[in-house]
């Protein structure tokens, strides 16, 4: 009992030594995370941090669209087939309206064909004007065969190809920067020719951009029409006349056809017919032939009676 209480005040010392050091403990924690909070972020943690969600944009109002409506980029192309009553006169006036509106006139011929004179043209004229033009050319018809027309999109290819181009200049820029900064500083020839060559090759392919892009300009604004002539074919005079070795040949067709109908029924007739009705033609004759010759014996034996009366 002794010993117990001798130990009480040592056990209550240790305890005591071991709540400080834990509360120690907690308050340095708690110390070096309200530190670590208070600390700046390193510039690589605040770029990494995630940024405030923006706004939706706006939806784009009416004008907008109708400003990226107009920049759109469409080929427009129209195929037209007419009747005409002179070709020549038709062709020399499309040619007329065509250089009137600001167009030319890319392809025109003229020929010939089955006694007919039929001709081609290809034009073009300002696209705002293609659907007057139209309207303008069918007046010179007699008949409106065929007519198609439609437009190709080429807005997309054309941004395509826009952004390649500031891409390629980018690229073109630094190459002059780079060779100028070789030259003063190595001057080394190698060196020097490999970047010439790599900037040659950059300016050639902006030069085909550059070329493809007014092609495409070029090919909206001014609209391609194709067009079909022909003149109307003369009408016969009368009908036509008496062919007489025609009819010799249907005559002829006709006799051999009949000829060959009667042999055919003759044959039939010697081969089948006949055989199927002697059978019963002998029956029939050797009836009445018996019947006959009853006749003719009772006929005799009448006549015999009043004889052997007397």
């Amino acid at each position: 009992m002794k010993r117990l209480l001798r130990s009480l005040p040592i056990a209550a010392l240790l305890l005591a030594l071991l709540v400080a050091g834990c509360a120690a403990q907690r308050a340095k924690t708690n110390e070096a995370s309200y530190d670590s909070a208070r600390a700046p972020r390193p510039a690589a943690m605040a770029t990494a941090a995630p940024a405030m969600p923006q706004a939706a944009p706006a939806p784009a109002s009416g004008e907008a669209l109708k400003a990226i409506e107009a920049e759109r980029k469409i080929i427009l192309t129209a195929n037209l087939s007419l009747t005409v009553r002179e070709t020549e006169q038709t062709v020399a006036t499309i040619k007329d309206m065509v250089v009137a509106r600001g167009g030319f006139v890319s392809s025109s011929s003229v020929w010939r064909q089955d006694n007919i004179l039929r001709g081609g043209m290809v034009v073009r004229v300002p696209a705002e004007q293609m659907e007057a033009f139209l309207a303008e050319v069918k007046k010179l018809a007699v008949q409106v065969n065929s007519e198609q027309s439609g437009g190709q999109d080429v807005t997309e290819e054309y941004i395509d190809i826009e952004a390649q181009l500031k891409n390629l200049e980018a690229t073109e820029t630094e190459l002059r920067e780079l060779l100028t900064t070789v030259r003063e500083k190595t001057g080394k020839a190698e060196d020097i020719m490999a970047i010439y060559r790599e900037l040659t090759n950059v300016r050639g392919d902006i030069e085909r951009i550059k070329g493809r892009m007014q092609y495409i300009d070029r090919s909206v604004q001014l609209a391609t029409v194709s067009l079909d002539l022909s003149e109307r074919a003369p009408e016969p005079i009368g009908q036509p006349g008496w062919q007489p070795l025609q009819t010799v040949r249907r005559a002829l067709n006709g006799l051999v056809e009949t000829s060959k109908f009667l042999v055919d029924a003759l044959i039939y007739i010697v081969l089948l017919v006949v055989p199927l009705l002697a059978v019963p033609a002998f029956v029939i004759w050797l009836l009445l032939h018996l019947l006959r010759r009853r006749g003719e014996k009772k006929k005799a034996a009448a006549l015999s009676k009043p004889d052997s009366l007397s």
